[in-house]
């Protein structure tokens, strides 16, 4: 099989999906902004390579693949970027090549229009609607009540989101995301409770991997807040009770969009209003999180995923074994880190449930707190229990210490 990868050299892990494909028989011909020389060990798993001025720029991608196809058959174009996908999707039917449409893709990136086709499909989301104008804000607003997000239509994360509890943060909320300015943005009901993610690797339209995440606390405030060392921790306990809610909604979700063979990140919530789906990406997920299902589960998810497009099915199953996690540990202000505070006494403590960690050198300077779970300082680890793995993060978030000046 042939398949054209977009952007296989930026960011780093995307050449670890180039290796899944080359590893189980696919030909890779990789669609990148950098010069083939800056390649370095990609080049190996690369059967071909063909620079653009950028890989979300229809024409010079739409040129080339036709010149891909001229050469040889393509089966696929694959792109696991979320900023990539609609491109890619245009790219494709452009080009005749199959894989996620336009409307799909589409379905999986604008969030007013995804809730929408969920919900007439009997799928529980949070209000929602596409405004342009203060007055269609106020008028969500009248209807639903507070609080309320507003935040970008294709936005991931918490990016350029923003919580609005009564009429006096309003206007503030509106100026801020642009909406005052006519952009079209989307207004949503904000829905308390617990929040976590559904992943999936779907193989002809069935889930063939599935994993279950869950933030501590809640994305909004952990993007906030600098006291805050937020978490992410995925669980091996699958048939928990309560877990089958959300595995059934997720599948409804795959089958009402028509999905094939493709990865999955889903969104939720589960409060006093029950279980509430909240967005789906048509990708893997992002902050290194396929790094720690391959940890938890002791197989390699970029070569099952190179065999689901490649030969329409896996070689391996996950183990279970271990609940995996990861902290991201804030600098105590902005500046330049300095230094650090009790490594050396969390390392004899968990250094055989280390799965990595990243302490940047002193002099580094620090970035913003909404800057994501894999800015400035991280650490990851693994247990075969949840509940201890959760405590043990706990632990490391009191302890280890980030100093800036």
């Amino acid at each position: 099989m042939h398949v054209l990868f977009v952007a296989p050299e930026f960011p780093h892990n995307q050449r670890q999906f180039v290796r899944g494909l080359a590893e189980v028989g696919g030909r890779v011909t990789g669609i990148g902004e950098r010069p083939p020389e800056a390649l370095g060990e990609l080049s190996r798993w690369l059967s071909d390579y063909i620079r653009v001025p950028s890989v979300c720029h229809i024409p010079s991608m739409v040129k080339a693949v036709k010149l891909a196809q001229s050469k040889s058959w393509v089966d696929r174009l694959e792109a696991t970027v979320e900023a990539h996908v609609m491109a890619a999707a245009e790219v494709r039917e452009a080009t005749g090549i199959p894989g996620l449409t336009v409307q799909q893709a589409h379905l999986c990136r604008d969030k007013p229009s995804m809730k929408e086709f969920l919900r007439e499909r009997g799928i529980s989301c949070a209000a929602s609607a596409a405004v342009s104008s203060e007055a269609e804000v106020r008028e969500f607003v009248a209807l639903h009540g507070y609080p309320i997000i507003l935040k970008p239509r294709d936005g991931a994360g918490a990016a350029g989101t923003s919580r609005v509890d009564s009429d006096a943060g309003l206007h503030a909320a509106m100026r801020e995301s642009g909406v005052l300015d006519g952009a079209s943005v989307a207004v949503e009901e904000y829905i308390e409770g617990h929040e976590g993610f559904y992943d999936t690797l779907t193989v002809g339209g069935e889930v063939a991997l599935e994993f279950v995440s869950h933030y501590y606390p809640n994305v909004l405030p952990a993007m906030r807040d600098r006291a805050v060392n937020p978490m992410i921790i995925s669980t091996n306990r699958l048939d928990a009770e309560g877990y089958g809610e959300v595995k059934a909604m997720g599948r409804k979700v795959i089958a009402e969009l028509g999905l094939g063979t493709t990865a999955t990140h889903m969104e939720w919530f589960f409060g006093p209003k029950g279980l509430k789906f909240s967005e789906i990406g048509a990708r893997p997920p992002g902050v290194g999180q396929w790094d720690l299902y391959a940890a938890g589960n002791e197989f390699d998810i970029f070569r099952q995923w190179g065999a689901a497009i490649v030969h329409g099915r896996l070689d391996q199953l996950p183990t279970r074994r271990f609940a995996t996690g990861i902290i991201n540990l804030r600098p105590d202000r902005d500046g330049r880190i300095v230094g650090y505070e009790g490594v050396d006494a969390l390392q004899d403590r968990f250094g055989p449930f280390v799965i990595d960690a990243h302490l940047p050198p002193a002099g580094t300077p620090t970035q913003p707190v909404g800057a994501g779970y894999m800015a400035n300082a991280w650490v990851r680890l693994r247990h075969p229990d949840y509940d201890r793995l959760r405590a043990m993060l706990d632990e490391v978030g009191r302890t280890l210490r980030v100093r800036a000046q």
